[in-house]
């Protein structure tokens, strides 16, 4: 049984195996294809004109989160399956993640979807939006890891409680304090 440092560990390094370039046969080191599922793999990267997109992975607790980044036409946001598109996209990420991560680690990974896609659209001109979406993931075989969000209990010991209920006033005084 992996434990959580492993586990986000190879979830990181599954996440780095995306880099730009890596994708594609011509440049890879093992002469594969490496297709994340990104707008910027298609086309040849020299010649095309290209493609801004790209994601990044986030641990806090038990909880995955992916976002992706992309810039995209005004067209492409007023199509009617704009959050459709990025929805699968999101899914290709994590299908990636998943098989990397059983690359990288010999282990499969449990990913079960959480909170509803977040999609925010910024206008850079009025030709060109930029997207940023969020998702949210629970990662499957973590454990003695608090889920974020829930109350903890108190944890403090004795003697940093005590010192703290002396406050200031009551707190010994230095040899040269003459007050």
């Amino acid at each position: 049984m992996a434990t959580v440092y492993e586990i986000v560990q190879g979830i990181h390094q599954a996440a780095a195996n995306a880099y730009d370039g890596a994708h594609d046969k011509k440049y890879s080191s093992d002469g594969e294809d490496h297709k994340v599922g990104l707008k910027r793999e298609e086309g040849d990267p020299i010649v095309d004109s290209r493609v801004m997109d790209g994601f990044n992975v986030r641990v806090s607790g038990n909880t995955l989160m992916l976002s992706y980044q992309a810039e995209i036409k005004l067209k492409e946001f007023h199509d009617n399956s704009f959050e459709d598109d990025v929805e699968s996209t999101l899914n290709d990420i994590v299908k990636f993640l998943k098989k990397e991560y059983k690359k990288v680690t010999g282990d499969t990974l449990s990913l079960s979807a959480g909170d509803k896609t977040s999609i925010h659209a910024q206008s850079m001109s009025r030709v060109r939006n930029w997207i940023q979406a969020t998702k949210t993931f629970k990662i499957g075989g973590m454990k003695d890891v608090e889920s974020t969000g829930e109350k903890s209990e108190d944890r403090l010991d004795g003697a940093i409680k005590s010192f703290l209920e002396l406050g200031r006033e009551k707190a010994k005084k230095p040899q040269n304090v003459k007050v």
